[in-house]
């Protein structure tokens, strides 16, 4: 056997980046930011662009603003001072065409030197502008090689280049190199792990060749199919990264369909025609079909698992409340699990008059209480007694035993980690599960999130709705705002005032609610009742000051984020959100949906300050052109990524290396398809064909979303 095969079998594609040739730790540190530790990392570390470098130009034939490479004979070169300190290295290239001056502002002057003599010939890429100065064209900062003899291959002049996310520090040249050594030599150790089928039906490449070709195309490639990462190199990676997250949620979903039995309800029983009795409306079109959608589930001897989406104030509560009743009216208890104290209390006030006209025992569940209440309340939920529980995460403690859990509501599932949602699941015998989401979830980011889960869309207002109007004001015009607001309570309406803190930050310029709170009071409006309600209040106090507003005795509710969700107050016509840029899209969205609940028209204010960021004029923008949740959260993701958007880190799911949710929605249709009818033939992945497939997902997910357990 020779060395080189024996060296070869030593590489692995886990080796640390750290030891490979041109890394070492100060690079391998910069590597770290960019998330990259290993070969692997490296690898599929894709350019985000490419640059045509192929063709070299004359001088003569440069257009400003036009990224080309050509050929120069360096006239002279050297360092130039730019006052006192500043310095810059120039030089006068010529072709027999005519001459561009080239410079740059950072560089290492013993280096430049050296490579930029006087007689030399280099080829250089750059983007030519016109010289202000002197007229003609220069080209700042432009990538220089010296003419080749042929014998080596350059990564920067002469072929499509790679445009690769960098960090300080780490140069591209740098990083082109480390990442062309890596496929030159680990190349061979890629393993196939696609069915011969798929990549015959799409025509993928192998999976070594599309890393290849991904990082250094050939001349022939199109720059435009590339640059929208729709070249069949990048589809295939694209497509693998997609197809191994949805075989696991297919897996899953197979799972709970087969082995698991849930209990079958009998839906649309006694209790639920005396609810509806009670209720002084009539049910949305949207709503009855919602709920059509979840007794067919509910009847069914499997698990319900149903992701309801539904925008701001569409009704998903009452939806929520017909499901858990439908639980209490089939013997079994029932629960709703809460994000936060103040969204589970404003639940449990919502539907205790419904349960008590129902003689329905129910019981709020919180962090709160002495230690004698909690024990009492423990035993009522352990014995039966108490029919339907609302809490926060205080439900999965383990303290808290249910007598026979049937149902389980999760609200506002995206704070919620996936272990906290199967820690509860887990207090009942496969109850039925229905998650809920006033934040709508683009439809590529559900697919990817909730693949394994049937989804229903509450999409449709109870009549009369008044669109809410959304305007933008800057600092300096604040009190034009705050007139508006005046106005509409000066004609009998409330008004929300939101703030991001509670108290003053010395590290971040807010202002604080208890200052804004006492400012309205005490000069802009001192002729109306203004309060104060935030999370450190007691829970007592908080509900008192609820009550007080949605009875009309407070004219203002200054407040922080703890408004975003819960409270339903017709009579509140006016958002006004101080510090707008420090919220994001979703949460604003949330915010705005507190008003607009009435017969009159109303307005959400945001205020912001001047310096904002692209990402900050981005989401403001949105949310005041749009009024439609699925709308908003694309843009959110767009702006955000999916690694942040509703909690998504936190969620079990990979960060996607290749793939973006919303460039690639048909390929990841198109890979769950695909999945989903593997699944149905090969559901253990039993086949020899498909022995590699199954390894790649043990590789890629391992034990950390526990799917990996039903094969």
């Amino acid at each position: 056997m020779s060395n080189k095969s024996t060296v070869a079998k030593k590489l692995s594609l886990d080796d640390p980046l750290q030891f490979i040739k041109g890394v070492g730790p100060k690079r391998a540190d910069l590597l770290k930011k960019l998330n990259l530790e290993t070969v692997s990392d490296a690898l599929f570390f894709l350019p985000f662009r490419y640059e045509d470098r192929t063709q070299v130009k004359k001088i003569i034939e440069l257009v400003p603003g036009e990224t080309a490479s050509f050929l120069g004979e360096v006239v002279n070169a050297g360092t130039v001072r730019i006052g006192r300190r500043r310095k810059i290295f120039e030089a006068l290239v010529q072709d027999d065409s005519g001459f561009l001056h080239v410079k740059w502002f950072q560089f290492n002057e013993t280096y430049m030197t050296e490579k930029v003599k006087t007689g030399r010939k280099l080829i250089f890429s750059g983007k030519p502008t016109h010289n202000k100065r002197g007229g003609g064209l220069e080209v700042i900062h432009p990538n220089t090689e010296i003419q080749s003899d042929g014998s080596s291959e350059s990564l920067e002049i002469g072929r499509i280049v790679p445009i690769y996310h960098s960090t300080d520090g780490l140069h591209l040249k740098s990083l082109r190199k480390i990442i062309k050594n890596l496929v030159d030599n680990y190349k061979n150790l890629i393993e196939e792990f696609l069915p011969d089928k798929i990549l015959k039906r799409y025509k993928f490449p192998t999976r070594s060749k599309a890393i290849q070709k991904a990082h250094f195309p050939p001349n022939d490639a199109s720059i435009e199919l590339l640059d929208k990462f729709q070249d069949s190199s990048q589809a295939r990676l694209i497509f693998e990264e997609f197809f191994l997250l949805q075989l696991t949620l297919a897996l899953k979903k197979r799972h709970l369909q087969v082995e698991e039995c849930g209990q079958p309800f009998k839906t649309r029983g006694e209790l639920i025609h005396k609810f509806m009795e009670l209720l002084k409306f009539d049910l949305t079109k949207a709503q009855k079909k919602v709920l059509g959608e979840i007794m067919h589930y509910l009847e069914k001897n499997e698990p319900m698992n149903l992701l309801l989406q539904g925008d701001v104030g569409s009704g998903k509560t009452v939806v929520a409340l017909i499901s858990l009743l439908t639980g209490v009216d089939n013997d079994c208890q029932t629960a709703l699990m809460a994000p936060t104290e103040l969204l589970a209390e404003q639940h449990f006030l919502s539907i205790r008059p419904f349960c008590e006209a129902l003689n329905i025992t129910i019981a709020l569940v919180t962090s709160s209480g002495t230690a004698k209440e909690k024990s009492l309340l423990h035993s009522s939920i352990s014995n039966g007694t108490t029919q339907i529980i609302i809490g926060t995460h205080a439900l999965i403690q383990k303290k808290i035993e249910f007598s026979k859990l049937g149902l389980i509501v999760v609200d506002e599932q995206h704070r919620f980690g996936v272990l906290q949602r199967d820690a509860l699941s887990k207090k009942g015998l496969t109850p039925h599960v229905l998650i809920m989401t006033a934040t709508p979830i683009p439809r590529s980011l559900a697919l990817t999130l909730y693949g394994d889960m049937n989804v229903s869309f509450l999409d449709e207002f109870p009549p009369g709705r008044i669109p809410i109007e959304t305007k933008l004001f800057y600092e300096d015009s604040r009190n034009t705002a705050y007139t508006l607001l005046e106005k509409e309570i000066t004609e009998g309406r409330q008004a929300y005032v939101v703030c991001p803190l509670i108290e003053e930050s010395e590290s971040i310029d807010l202002k604080a609610a208890i200052d804004v709170s006492e400012e309205l009071q005490n000069r802009r409006l001192p002729n109306f009742k203004i309060e104060l309600i935030h999370g450190k209040l007691k829970k007592e106090e908080r509900q008192k000051i609820m009550a007080a507003f949605k009875n009309g005795e407070i004219d203002v509710l200054v407040a922080t984020t703890v408004i975003e969700v819960g409270i339903d107050v017709p009579n509140a016509t006016v958002m006004l959100i101080e510090h707008a840029e420090r919220f994001g899209l979703a949460q604003l969205h949330q915010l705005r949906g507190r008003v607009g609940r009435g017969k009159q028209a109303s307005i959400c204010l945001l205020i912001c300050s001047h310096a904002l960021t692209v990402d900050g004029k981005a989401r403001l923008s949105a949310i005041v052109k749009s009024r439609d949740g699925f709308s908003i959260a694309e843009e959110d993701l767009r702006i955000r990524g999916p690694g942040d958007f509703t909690g998504t880190r936190q969620s079990g799911m990979p960060l996607l290396r290749a793939g973006s949710l919303l460039r690639d929605i048909k390929l990841l249709e198109l890979s769950r398809r695909e999945a989903i009818d593997l699944i149905e033939k090969d559901p253990k992945l039993e086949a020899p064909e498909h022995i590699k497939l199954k390894e790649a997902l043990h590789h890629t997910f391992g034990n950390q979303t526990n799917l990996m357990k039903v094969i």
